[in-house]
């Protein structure tokens, strides 16, 4: 550490309004840096793009929580709130090869180029309904009315959760949103009724299948993962709950973060804004795909990578890390890194070299990118083109983040514009 650097102090209010100057300083003075967290337990921070990068990719660093060398106080304080006590912890996020290989298999067949571009015409359907519930009012509040259903009722779909039960998923969603970043208890009682949830719903689907229904079996991820299951690929039920219920976690915050710090992003930049606009207007939707790339590097909705442990004692950037050490490779630092960023913290739509880190990096790549693409750039296309003038109706002092560790995401995003006339049938 630099003589005499004043050392930022980090995961207050403050710090997760703004935390990149604090993760400025890291990179300058401390890139890989030993910090006790607000859990109290205590973990790496790796800052520097180029570390980061080799961290993501490297098999010495475990996803499976088996090999943290954690104290007993520490015990259940890492990972997703609430997975351990459900028993949900064997899914993507926790293991390695060979059962990371299997398993991302399995489902990967829900997220090709392909079959993502199929779901377009519902991500449109789902965008212009929850845009026509406030149109005509002239405000809204972005976060609870928009960003937040949206994937959430998208990624029910892609699941197989029948309409009827999808709104129970809206409000076990959104206990985990609102209480990611504080105690851990309601949270864990929402997880518990969506496992049980999840376990009823593989039996009845599992039913369906075995029925041979004359509809013909439906054809959603999770009887997708039935099938495989039931030709050879030996996947537990554990394994698909688990699997279903963080394709739901880590497919829904994402978006709703993707979606809310991208258009806050836009409504402070209001020349990137009134170019995205004349380009979408005009059809030329190129500006929108690199603009999409540029929110995700810019403010992304993934401020540190999920946990990480050392099997053996490694070195990231010349520090040694010790056998059991939890790392969290920070995803915001790296990507306005300007080693690797030109001017990184300048938000510029048309840029267009720009490997950014927001989606991760190595064979933990977010497996969902390509829908959380088409919903971003579905939600904000919609939202320039119904509603142009759209500005923030709030000081952005005022503004609150929530407080959690892992992602970065606004409590709200209350907006005003125009109101829509009433459609005319």
């Amino acid at each position: 550490m630099t003589e005499g650097a004043a050392m930022p102090e980090l995961f207050t209010w403050e710090f997760a309004t703004d935390p990149y100057p604090a993760y400025a300083w890291l990179r300058e003075h401390a890139p890989v840096h030993r910090t006790t967290l607000p859990s109290g337990v205590e973990a790496w921070l790796v800052t520097r793009y180029a570390d980061a990068r080799e961290a993501l990719a490297d098999p010495r660093l475990s996803k499976n929580p088996v090999h943290h060398a954690e104290s007993p106080g520490a015990r259940g304080k890492t990972g997703i709130p609430g997975e351990r006590s459900a028993d949900l912890m064997t899914h993507l996020l926790n293991i390695d090869p060979p059962d990371h290989t299997r398993l991302r298999r399995l489902v990967s067949t829900a997220f090709t180029p392909r079959r993502v571009a199929g779901f377009g015409t519902r991500v449109q359907q789902l965008t212009d309904r929850f845009v026509d519930g406030f149109a005509s009012r002239g405000e809204a509040d972005l976060i609870h009315e928009f960003a937040f259903p949206l994937p959430i009722y998208a990624i029910c779909d892609l699941l197989g959760v029948p309409a009827e039960d999808q709104d129970d998923f809206r409000d076990w969603a959104g206990m985990m949103i609102r209480h990611g970043g504080g105690p851990r208890g309601g949270v864990a009682r929402s997880v518990k009724r969506m496992r049980a949830y999840l376990t009823e719903l593989i039996h009845r689907k599992r039913a369906e299948l075995a029925a041979g229904d004359a509809g013909g079996p439906p054809d959603d991820l999770i009887a997708g993962l039935i099938r495989a299951s039931d030709h050879g690929e030996h996947l537990t039920e554990n394994e698909a709950a688990a699997m279903c219920f963080v394709l739901l976690f880590a497919g829904f915050e994402t978006t709703v973060n993707l979606i809310g710090n991208g258009t806050y992003a836009l409504l402070h930049n209001p020349e990137q804004r009134a170019a995205l606009q004349r380009a979408v207007a005009s059809g030329d939707h190129g500006l929108l795909d690199t603009g999409i790339e540029e929110l995700l590097r810019y403010d992304g909705p993934v401020e540190l990578a999920t946990w990480r442990y050392a099997t053996r004692p490694v070195e990231i950037g010349g520090v040694p890390i010790a056998q059991g050490d939890p790392v969290l490779v920070v995803l915001a630092a790296a990507d306005r890194d300007p080693a690797r960023f030109p001017d990184p913290d300048r938000l510029d739509l048309t840029r267009r070299d720009n490997p950014h880190l927001g989606y991760g990096h190595g064979i933990h790549y977010c497996l969902g990118a390509p829908l959380a693409r088409l919903e971003a750039r579905t939600a904000l296309a919609t939202l320039l083109t119904r509603l142009p003038d759209l500005r923030l109706a709030a000081d952005p002092g005022d503004l609150r983040w929530r407080g959690g560790l892992i992602m970065r995401g606004l409590r709200t995003l209350p907006v005003a514009f125009t109101p829509e006339a009433p459609q005319v049938n």
